[in-house]
């Protein structure tokens, strides 16, 4: 026995009670009961839902049933909120892009007029004296003056 398709999971019970009591009339209630939820799962068209159900382990058909119920109701609801979610979220996602898009453009606009306007004007502070060659207006580390003698001694440090 199989559930056909858009057969109810109600109705592939009734289906399964009336066949386990037709069947087994002779066994015990609990028996039969258990064998019908048994019957109930391995009957369950859907693959997911049937593995769900069977690690249930209901002993009887009527919890096999509602666990049924409830997983099928929530995989419904999922599905709705899911396509629901993934429109709300690709249009938040698309503003937000272009968000960061219109941010990172002013940023560059602003990144390339200041480096404009630093490469423009040279920055040299007349109030420094370099300790390698002693002028005025650059430091150590951006002096031109290259060292005759390696190792120099200068500013009380080693000079490479």
């Amino acid at each position: 026995m199989r559930q056909k398709p858009g057969e109810s999971l109600q109705v592939l019970a009734a289906d399964v009670e009336r066949l386990m009591s037709l069947a087994y009339s002779e066994c015990p209630l609990d028996v039969r009961e258990s064998l019908a939820a048994q019957y109930f799962v391995e009957a369950i068209r859907e693959e997911d839902m049937q593995r769900s159900t069977r690690l249930m382990d209901a002993k009887d058909l009527k919890s096999s049933l509602a666990y049924s119920m409830k997983y099928e109701a929530a995989r419904t609801v999922s599905k709705t909120s899911r396509h629901v979610r993934s429109f709300e979220t690709e249009d938040h996602r698309s503003r937000e892009r272009d968000d960061k898009l219109k941010f990172f453009n002013r940023l560059e606009n602003f990144l390339n007029s200041s480096v404009a306007g630093k490469k423009s004007t040279p920055r040299r502070n007349s109030n420094v004296t370099c300790c390698k060659c002693n002028k005025k207006g650059h430091v150590q580390r951006t002096c031109q003056v290259n060292d005759i003698y390696s190792r120099k001694l200068t500013c009380g440090h080693l000079a490479e």
